[in-house]
């Protein structure tokens, strides 16, 4: 039996698409995406920073355990840990918040007028001040709730090494590798905009997330959890006592600062904003002008 065709004030029916979103179409669905979060109200904005940093410090202390006395040699190590991590951003993307690194994507908004500079400042200074707050809140409850003491103090240990690593790094080192941090991290998002589904999100964060990390490179976000949890558990002889001859002296809140935060942050931006963000503006949306807000 052949279906009749729709009579003519009938509304034919929609067409659902299961097939993967293509780049050009990615890049006005990043636009979007930018719009929204820099008119979101303050209160939302906060909140959901504050999230997104409690999400990123549980990928962190994921990857703090699976990196724990594992046996399994460097390049394994911290390629399982790199999975483990993927959790953070899995949950930002999937549960819905707002992390400083993957809103240097906003800027292709920005680039096409559809936003204002201020917008875009005003953004990430209140996503980093939230990020902040959730990354150090859960170092904190981590802390107190004895974590580190698992294995023998073992936790605890490569939590301090990892913070120690990490402050010690030259700032022109720490920039490049806030770079090539952010634009793996900014990738991530961008492939999650092409999804249809929540397992294609998930499957499209994890690779470029394990690379980032596998690779050693520089997170600010992450680094609000890892560094001072790494200051609060040097404070305990138990896990110092594992590690004598480590030169923990640049192991401080305010190198924490100075040495890694600064310049992670400065290289997260040029790698996000710029390495992907506009890069994909000028192939996509260059010359699609909008009304700035």
């Amino acid at each position: 039996m052949v279906a009749s065709p729709p009579d003519a004030g009938e509304r034919a029916p929609e067409t659902v698409r299961f097939d993967p979103l293509l780049p050009p179409e990615m890049a006005a669905k990043a636009e979007d995406a930018g719009v929204a979060k820099a008119r979101q109200p303050l209160a939302n904005t906060l909140a959901l920073s504050f999230l997104a940093g409690a999400f990123i410090a549980l990928g962190a202390g994921f990857f703090t355990i699976v990196t724990t006395d594992s046996g399994l040699g460097y390049g394994a190590s911290r390629f399982l840990g790199g999975i483990a991590f993927s959790l953070g951003l899995i949950l930002v993307v999937i549960g819905g918040a707002e992390l400083f690194t993957g809103n240097n994507l906003i800027v292709m908004a920005w680039a096409s007028g559809k936003i204002s500079a201020p917008m875009v400042l005003r953004n990430w200074a209140l996503v980093f001040i939230g990020n902040f707050a959730g990354a150090l809140a859960t170092a904190a409850l981590v802390y107190i709730s004895g974590q580190w003491a698992f294995d023998n103090n073992q936790v605890g240990q490569n939590a301090m090494l990892i913070a120690n690593r990490k402050v010690n790094l030259g700032f022109t080192e720490a920039i490049a590798l806030g770079m090539l941090c952010n634009s793996l991290v900014c990738l991530a998002v961008w492939l999650s905009y092409s999804a249809r589904s929540n397992i294609d999100k998930a499957v499209a964060i994890v690779f470029p997330i394990t690379a980032f990390v596998a690779s050693g490179f520089e997170h600010s976000i992450a680094n609000m959890y890892f560094i001072p949890l790494g200051l609060l558990v040097k404070r305990e002889d138990a896990v110092t006592a594992l590690s004598p001859s480590a030169d923990l002296s640049q192991l401080t809140w305010g190198d924490f600062f100075l040495r890694n935060l600064l310049p992670v942050t400065i290289g997260n931006v040029i790698g996000g904003a710029v390495m992907v963000g506009i890069v994909y503006w000028f192939v996509y949306r260059r010359g699609r002008a909008g009304v700035r807000a």
